[in-house]
This record gives C-alpha cells, structure tokens and sequence, in this order.
C-alpha cells in the first residue's frame, strides 16, 4: 500500500461530524404482484422485502450488511441509492432524499457489484475512467492525482490499456472500486466486493479497503457471505432477516457472545422468502 494517503485528503478529523451519513427510520418496501384466484380471476399479492428497519451510519463507519439471500440486503441498497423508491419511512443519505435527489446523490456516493461491472466492457481500462470522469465532472487535475493514486494502490498499471473482457476477475475487481471511488464519494456500497476472487486478490482488495476508510474517513456499507471479510474489514455488523434487523452491533459485542463463523453460517443456511 502507499504510504500516503490521497493528495488534499487529510486524516479524519478529530472531531468528525454527528450527523449520520445515512438515516434510515421505518424504511419499508412493499412489492405487489397479481396472483391468479380462479379462472378467471385475480387478486394482489403483497411481499414486503424491507420491515420497518431503522439505520444509522456515522461518518466513516465500515458496517457489514449481512443476511441470507432474499433477505432483503439488495432492496435496501437500490433505495439507498435512489434505484427504488421506498413504500414509507425515511431515508437521507449523504444530506440527500435518495429519490428526490437522485443526480445530486450520485456525486456522493461509490457502488460495487461483485457479479456486474460498470466498466465499458470493449473499451480499455483507462478509457472507461476517463468517461468516467466526464460523467462526474471530475476535475482534471484531481482526476489525475486519484487515477495515479488508485493506479498504485490497487496495482492497475500493468492492464491500464487492456480491454476490459482481457480482464481477469481480480483485476476487473479492482478497476470497479477505482471507478466506484473516483469522484471522491462520501458513501461507498460495495455488494461482494470479493466474490470468486482467489486469495491474493481477496487479501490485496480487503488491504486496500480498510486503508481507505482509515486514511480517508469514507463510509463503506459492505455486503458480503464471507466471514474473513467481516472479520478484517468490519467495526459493526447489521444483520437482517425477512426484511427485519434481527442485529446491530459491534463485531466485538457479537463475538462475545457466539462465534462468527458459526453466526455466519446459520443466518447464510436460511434462504428468505
């Protein structure tokens, strides 16, 4: 890793800011469907895949988001992102109504799919970022103090010119947190940021990580099934379950109680509904 953190970015500040960068009270998502109820009839069918939750992030947290699939952790990232818009409850993020303010908000904030990419697949690896920086109105001269930063931190310089589909997993990985972080977002959502990655690129990625939310101070809502990541990454954990927090607390609180991986383990064995 460098040994400097990113040019005019200092070191959280001692006294950082009491407003939680993400508020979340009564955060419902309600999903309808018409089922058939005879032959020729048929009726509505309500799912709620987000009960109620309340959630607060302070200002350079790094909380692990954990559930078993259909648990509701995807539905609460796209209305954090403004990408559904809640049925009722409250939601700010980054001082923004995620809905409302849905240009403003993608200024603010870094999302990471471990399955999807946001690259341009045909296009080489420093073209996308360039469009990138168009897209976000990236300053030139901050553009290219973060691209060459990134670029040592994360080791990208030797396939900077290759075309994404050339990519391997590891180093298509890394390419999405540096487009993710670019624009200098204050939240990041990162949805398996190490999945399928072998174990150096998994301990290269969990490294760089953890770096940038200590040097930076940048808020990292993480999604994950692996129990290293949570471990090594991860202060607080919120865990959810058929749309409902069933924890919220410190990694240390819920070790003293059971066993992580054990913990891990049986929530990921439950598929949600």
């Amino acid at each position: 890793m460098p040994s400097q953190p990113l040019p005019d970015r200092a070191e959280p500040p001692t006294n950082p800011p009491t407003d939680p960068v993400i508020l979340a009270e009564g955060l419902t998502k309600v999903f309808s469907s018409r089922a058939r109820a005879g032959r020729l009839r048929r009726e509505r069918v309500d799912f709620t895949a987000v009960d109620a939750i309340d959630l607060r992030v302070a200002p350079g947290e790094l909380v692990g988001y954990i559930g078993p699939n259909g648990a509701g952790k995807s539905t609460t990232i796209k209305m954090l992102t403004g990408i559904l818009t809640p049925s009722s409850g409250t939601l700010r993020v980054a001082g923004y109504d995620p809905q409302r303010d849905r240009v403003k908000l993608a200024r603010r904030i870094g999302v990471v799919f471990g399955q999807r990419t946001t690259l341009w697949w045909d296009l080489p690896l420093r073209d996308s970022f360039t469009l990138l920086q168009r897209l976000y109105r990236i300053p030139p001269a901050r553009f290219a103090e973060n691209l060459a930063f990134y670029t040592e931190a994360l080791d990208l310089g030797p396939f900077l010119d290759r075309p994404v589909r050339q990519l391997s997993l590891g180093q298509r990985m890394r390419g999405d947190i540096t487009a993710a972080l670019l624009h200098d977002p204050a939240v990041v959502y990162l949805d398996e940021p190490t999945i399928g990655l072998d174990v150096v690129s998994k301990h290269a990625v969990r490294e760089f990580l953890r770096d940038l939310n200590l040097r930076t101070g940048t808020t990292i809502l993480l999604t994950t099934h692996d129990v290293d990541d949570i471990e090594r990454l991860c202060s607080r954990v919120v865990a959810i379950d058929h749309g409902r927090v069933t924890y919220d607390g410190s990694l240390e609180a819920l070790r003293a109680e059971r066993d992580l991986e054990t913990v891990v383990r049986e929530l990921y064995s439950r598929q949600g509904v």
